[in-house]
């Protein structure tokens, strides 16, 4: 009898061994490799002894299949096996077969082996494989462990006899890019799954699928001899495997489960067991690669690298089986359209005339009907990337023709797209090469640099296209009066080009710009608007999200700064563009309103408009009254409530909101009872909050309080104090709630509730301790805190940056109002998960340099807390 206790403390120690050799830095990706193959010997031998303990002899197969039948086995990846029987004998007729089969997949688990397992006869097996690919796939790997070999062989014959590769071929594609829409098309994913996204294993293991199901061969040797892949191909693609394969490895080491993520929790240690270290203490980290950094990249680049060579080889597989009838149509001396793809005319055009590589992207934009490249296209790119040196890069032709590729009227985005896949666009710019895989850890770019670049350059070419006009009908607008598209798409394309080089990476972006410019014979006004786009892309960001628009001195400021209104045009259309290219979470209407009130502001005071606070008041009471008067309100009814308000509140808020605080608040301009009334937002999603109520210290925090409470995220504030004690404040919020379904049960809610927080004075109540995320775990980033007085020294200007948190604005809100400071006008910009706050302030106590410290320091102790 054979002893389970005994039998699980031996696998369990032949195990560790063998896992002990791929877990330090040392060990080799050749060694990887053995060890999953003498995981999946090991695991064999077990098998067997529990397969004979339990008395199944040879009447019946025990299978390995999927990736335990590739004979490979990771750490801790399920153990999948078949029972084969032979047909007319079933577990449900034969008890005892059944008590043998449940004592086998007991002792199974008993022994530590996680198991997956099916028990089938043989026709059942080829009736399941015909209905569903996923089996069918499984079955293609199965291998025998142990048990009846002329029942294996039988059963394989039928099923490769029943085999359909050209249905099976497009099953397996179809599946395919499924799995890549699910892990949305890039292999570039912050938190990449190394076996299913795109680049990961699986993509390799597909083309060895379908290349197998074809009879063409079940290894990467095999699918050489028959001339799918070159001998270069194989080697590469061996190479950039053994790096998934131990990336794989070691995260189940690391994770002591099944983890195919490479989720931020796990980067650090999984780069440091590849002998990456983090920078020492001391280190500048701007200019220091951490380790998590140094492995993703390498992970980028294999992942790249995987995604070329998937494509090539499952092209050239899906030609074998489905012959192209087309004869091919002659495009240029170059080129050919076959089927709608370009295909090169010779293997060695690349090589003879080395123009020719730059020139396909440009027939790919110019050519219509043209697809995509065919797999000769492919490969000859890939093996053609040794040509693109500081010769070819220098070459005028070459750099006519990729100016030709930017100037032109349509394509430039899957050009650019299509160079960036085919590593050419590196490779000519060999700048754009240093950012591919560069990670940003700044807590709201979800791409990496490159993929950032190209999504920017998309979103500034959507703004000139007639079809996306609905997306931005304002920058929409502006784009249709610019003459010169291109200068924007090489502003996208440098933007960022100097991103994780240390120092300020607009500052280097420009002498990169200018480079491009001298060596492309761009004219020297153009060069000029590209650099200073290139140096200014995120002051527009900054101000209209920092400033307080209102102040004519800002407007002024930032007028001179731009200088005329060419130059205003082109950098708002980049700023909104570069925004939009972060994340999907971190662009909002509100902030969209803030960018375009910065424009028109300045594009008035450009045209020779100084701004005139008393003309502009004047201005929006008239606009103002002309919506109250559709209120059907009583002849002069505003006034109570006007007589009580100051430039200021006309300078902060347009006519439409004067116009709804005027109906809400006519009739409760002395009242002793909060008003709080609540809207859908006029400029996006969310709400907009208004109250009123007599002034006190802590009502900013109080209101927050309530917010926070309740799960809403404050976007903006403004605040006011009208001349008779009463704040008038207004909030843009925003929740998680569907707003459709739900809206007049949260509106009546906000209302009541609110106003009830408010009269009941007391103590405020304790900020929410919410979850961190694990981004903000991973990539924590210093809280800081900056007070200085504005330009007038009459109120000061707080503003906060941290990681972004639950309770984080009102634990802010609650240091103010423990000091007694009123804040005038709050504008929240929540980055990803970062946040970058500011606060015009006002208060006794800030004119103590004492008391200062004391602020800053309680406000750094709550952004940590």
């Amino acid at each position: 009898m054979i002893e389970l206790q005994a039998l699980r403390g031996e696998y369990r120690a032949h195990k560790a061994q063998l896992l002990q050799t791929i877990a330090t830095p040392q060990s080799t990706g050749r060694a990887v490799r053995k060890v999953l193959q003498r995981m999946s010997q090991l695991t064999d031998s077990v098998l067997v002894r529990l397969w004979q303990h339990a008395g199944l002899g040879e009447p019946y197969a025990l299978l390995a299949v999927g990736g335990f039948g590739r004979g490979e086995l990771f750490p801790h990846s399920d153990v999948d096996v078949l029972v084969l029987l032979p047909d007319g004998q079933s577990p449900e007729f034969d008890p005892e077969l059944q008590k043998k089969i449940e004592a086998f997949i007991g002792s199974c688990w008993d022994v530590g082996l996680e198991i997956g397992s099916s028990v089938r006869t043989l026709s059942d097996c080829l009736a399941e494989a015909d209905k569903d690919v996923t089996v069918q796939t499984a079955l293609l790997e199965c291998r025998l462990i142990t048990g009846n070999a002329p029942l294996v062989d039988q059963f394989q014959k039928a099923f490769f006899a029943a085999m359909d590769p050209k249905a099976f071929f497009v099953a397996k594609t179809l599946e395919m890019r499924q799995r890549h829409t699910k892990f949305e098309d890039t292999p570039y994913s912050l938190e990449p799954n190394c076996k299913e996204s795109p680049g990961g294993l699986r993509d390799l293991q597909v083309i060895l699928w379908v290349a197998k199901a074809a009879g063409y061969g079940d290894d990467w040797q095999a699918l050489a001899a028959t001339g799918l892949a070159t001998d270069f191909e194989v080697k590469q693609i061996q190479r950039n495997e053994t790096l998934l394969l131990l990336i794989r490895a070691r995260l189940h080491l690391i994770a002591n489960r099944r983890e195919d993520r490479l989720i931020f929790d796990m980067q650090n240690a999984v780069a440091e067991s590849f002998g990456y270290t983090a920078p020492p203490p001391e280190t500048d980290k701007r200019s220091f690669v951490r380790a998590s950094e140094a492995l993703m990249r390498r992970y980028y680049w294999a992942a790249k690298a995987v995604t070329q060579l998937n494509q090539i080889l499952l092209m050239n597989i899906e030609e074998r089986l489905n012959p192209s009838t087309h004869a091919p149509r002659r495009i240029n001396d170059h080129f050919n359209d076959k089927a709608g793809m370009i295909d090169v005319v010779s293997d060695e055009l690349y090589r003879r005339n080395p123009h020719a590589i730059l020139e396909t992207f440009l027939v790919y934009q110019t050519t219509v009907g043209i697809k995509g490249l065919s797999a000769r296209t492919l490969r000859a790119l890939y093996n053609a990337r040794d040509l693109m040196d500081a010769k070819f890069r220098s070459d005028p032709v070459n750099r006519a023709t990729f100016l030709q590729i930017l100037q032109a009227p349509d394509g430039i985005t899957h050009a650019m797209r299509l160079m960036n896949q085919t590593s050419v666009l590196g490779r000519y710019l060999w700048v754009f090469r240093k950012i591919v895989g560069q990670m940003q850890h700044d807590l709201f770019h979800v791409y990496t640099v490159d993929q950032h670049i190209l999504m920017v350059l998309r979103n500034a070419r959507r703004f000139f296209m007639v079809e996306h006009a609905h997306e931005y009908p304002f920058c929409s607008q502006l784009a249709s009066g610019w003459d010169k598209p291109w200068i924007l798409y090489v502003a996208a394309l440098f933007h960022d080009i100097a991103k994780g080089r240390g120092g300020d990476h607009s500052e280097l972006g420009i002498v990169e710009a200018r480079r491009f410019c001298k060596q492309h014979g761009i004219a020297t006004e153009d060069a000029k608007l590209i650099e200073f786009l290139v140096g200014e892309h995120l002051t527009m960001s900054r101000i209209a999200q920092k400033s307080d628009l209102s102040d004519p001195a800002v407007i002024a400021g930032f007028a001179k700064r731009v200088g005329n209104e060419r130059y205003l045009t082109a950098l708002y259309l980049l700023t909104v563009a570069d925004i939009r290219g972060t994340s999907p979470k971190v662009w909002n209407a509100w902030k969209g309103k803030l960018l375009e009130d910065l424009y028109k502001y300045t594009a008035r005071a450009l045209g020779g408009r100084a701004p005139d606070p008393d003309a502009e008041v004047e201005a929006r009471k008239r606009e103002a009254l002309v919506m109250v008067a559709l209120y059907a309100m009583p002849f002069e009814a505003h006034k109570p409530l006007w007589d009580t308000l100051d430039v200021s509140y006309f300078m902060r808020h347009d006519a439409a909101d004067i116009a709804w605080h005027t109906k809400q608040l006519s009739r409760h301009v002395a009242t002793a009872l909060p008003i709080v009334r609540v809207r859908r937002s006029p400029v996006g999603e969310g709400l907009q909050v208004l109250v009123y109520t007599q002034d006190q210290t802590d009502l900013f925090a109080r209101i927050c309080g309530y917010f926070d409470q309740g799960g809403f995220s404050i976007l903006d504030a403004r605040i006011h104090t009208t001349n008779k004690g009463y704040a008038l404040d207004t909030f843009q919020v925003v929740t998680t709630a569907d707003m459709d379904e739900h809206y007049r049960e949260t509106t009546s809610l906000l209302e009541s509730g609110l106003a009830q927080a408010i009269a009941e004075a007391g103590p405020l109540p304790a900020p929410s301790r919410g979850r961190v995320s694990r981004r903000v775990k991973s990539f924590p980033i210093a809280p800081r805190v900056s007070l200085k007085p504005d330009e007038k020294a009459q109120r000061w200007l707080l503003n906060i940056s941290a990681s972004d948190r639950l309770g984080l604005l009102y634990s802010v809100a609650r240091v103010l109002a423990r000091h007694q400071i009123e804040v005038q006008l709050a504008k929240v910009a929540t980055l990803g998960e970062r946040v970058e706050d500011t606060f015009l302030i006002h208060g006794p106590q800030l004119q103590h340099n004492r008391a200062q410290i004391e602020i800053e320091t309680e406000l750094l102790d709550a952004l940590k807390a």
